[in-house]
């Protein structure tokens, strides 16, 4: 059998680091504190309508609500948040929303309307990255006043040019961007007209769960409970803690220094399995692990040599010797669980036909680059993996480990040559993943739609039809051929070479309960409870 041990000393000569099974008695955490050990280094804003990363939308999560959300048990059902009902006009362009009556921002005020409609105008206005969710229904920093207006108190009315599929508007305003912020607050603390930005970053406005004490970049974060939001929980702080190493989170969660264990690579997974001291909450989440390809770089614009790339890996021995426990092998850009995902995996090693192709590209020796990838494990030992795999077919890779957040600043400001990243669904509809891998209309410096697409640098017009096409397809059944047609050509077309689905598992001291994670990653703090 292969071990992991041996497929790394295989890949890269490195250090070999083993967690130690203590036998150390258990501390209790407080009993009105939840405790996490986790990695936090992705986070850049936790301002709703900037925050684009997977734990940051997690606390945004908690923090906010939105007018609807989905349905943890079938998130293909979105239910209310804020808003108790909503009706839609026979034209499918007029949106009209009803709100909780009883609905209170952190400090006692009631939640209105006016911030309803304040907060998906201000994602127009800053628009910053998740901002193309909302700009996608024909919404500019010049128009969107009048198109969302606030009637009375408690009504919110969403008015659009063309008209639009209920479940795919309701599908985006449950995405964080969406999130419901207290326009009082955020005008109070604005600089420059900002709206609040600087301010929202590291402090919140909203009526969800929690409120945020503070945030140490790299080191914790503290939130604290809302009364006047209705929930029976006893936490009245949630405290989670920046640890990257999982061998130090396996020992802290042993130690009963934490409650919770949050990136728990296989090695530290194996031992707690039939361990009655802990129970996991495993689920399959909407995040897909990819290596893509700048093609403004003069050897990735190719599409010879993105097709080695994708011959030249090994799927299979990266899953079962480095990730057996927390992801499975997905070649598609829809995640698992989505409509319309292809499952299929027509990828697989072969030296021979990596190399024809990049011969055929004009590199017969092959090429030195670079790839930017995560510092925490197990990005690492996955990034050693490829260098290797990647080296047999005469590709050089010097790899660049950085924190999370270094990477997607890096990215996004497209300064990245490969790069192995991980990248989530922001809601559950096939456009979510098909327009970020797919669309990029403009490929200037200065576009507003910046998808994981234009951060690559790669434009396809037939991509851009199709996305466009699937999107206002009225069919159900037309609709995912069409979804199912744009994944099978952009795996073979595309600068992207998607690996991985993400298996999450979240490891529990056995006096918790209540621990969920839905589909989209959401994690409500307020329904864990401890005995």
């Amino acid at each position: 059998m292969v071990t992991r041990r041996r497929f790394l000393a295989g890949c890269a000569t490195v250090p070999f680091l083993s967690w130690l099974n203590l036998n150390t008695a258990f501390a209790d955490t407080p009993p009105s504190m939840l405790v996490m050990a986790m990695q936090l280094d992705n986070m850049t804003s936790l301002d709703p309508q900037e925050g684009f990363e997977a734990v940051g939308t997690e606390i945004i999560g908690n923090l906010y609500q939105r007018l609807v959300m989905p349905n943890p048990a079938n998130p293909q059902e979105v239910i209310g948040d804020l808003a108790v009902s909503w009706e839609v006009g026979n034209d499918s362009k007029t949106f009209t929303f009803h709100l909780n009556p009883k609905a209170k921002f952190a400090d006692g005020s009631p939640v209105t309307a006016d911030d309803a409609a304040f907060s998906l105008q201000r994602a127009v206005k800053l628009d910053k990255s998740p901002a193309f969710i909302i700009n996608q229904f024909g919404f500019t920093k010049d128009n969107v006043e009048q198109h969302i207006t606030a009637p009375d108190e408690k009504t919110l009315v969403i008015s659009l040019d063309k008209p639009a599929a209920e479940t795919f508007l309701l599908y985006c305003l449950s995405a964080p961007v969406g999130s419901i912020v207290q326009k009082k607050a955020a005008l109070a603390n604005q600089q420059n007209n900002d709206l609040g930005n600087q301010w929202l970053k590291q402090n919140s406005a909203g009526s969800g769960p929690f409120s945020l004490v503070s945030w140490k970049a790299s080191e914790s974060i503290i939130l604290q409970k809302n009364d006047h939001f209705p929930t029976d929980n006893a936490f009245k702080r949630v405290l989670l803690k920046h640890i990257v190493d999982p061998s130090a989170q396996l020992l802290m969660l042993q130690k009963g220094d934490v409650d919770i264990a949050r990136n728990l690579t296989t090695e530290q997974i194996r031992p707690l399995v039939n361990d009655s001291n802990y129970h996991l909450v495993r689920q399959s989440i909407a995040s897909v692990m990819l290596l893509s390809c700048n093609t403004a770089n003069e050897f990735l614009k190719k599409p010879q040599v993105w097709q080695a790339i994708k011959w030249a890996l090994d799927y299979d021995s990266i899953q079962k010797n480095i990730l057996p426990l927390t992801h499975k092998v997905h070649q598609s850009f829809l995640p698992g669980g989505f409509p319309a995902a292809l499952d299929d995996t027509p990828f697989h090693l072969d030296v021979a036909k990596a190399k024809a192709l990049l011969k055929d590209a004009g590199y017969p020796d092959g090429f030195e680059i670079t790839m930017d990838h995560y510092s925490a494990q197990p990005h690492p030992d996955i990034a050693q993996a490829i260098q290797t795999q990647l080296g047999a077919i005469g590709i050089k890779v010097k790899l660049i480990a950085a924190e999370n957040r270094q990477v997607l600043t890096k990215m996004r400001a497209r300064q990245q040559q490969l790069a192995l990243t991980v990248w989530g669904a922001d809601y559950f509809d096939p456009n979510s993943n098909a327009e970020a891998f797919c669309v990029n209309t403009d490929n200037s410096d200065g576009a507003r739609n910046r998808t994981l697409a234009w951060r690559c640098g790669w434009s396809d017009e037939k991509f851009n039809q199709l996305t466009e096409q699937a999107l206002h397809e009225q069919d159900p059944a037309k609709r995912i051929a069409l979804y199912e047609t744009l994944q099978r050509n952009h795996r073979e077309l595309s600068p992207f070479t998607l690996m991985m689905q993400d298996e999450k598992t979240l490891a529990c001291r056995k006096n918790l309960s209540g621990v969920t994670m839905t589909v989209l990653s959401k994690v409500p703090y307020q329904q864990v409870k401890k005995a």
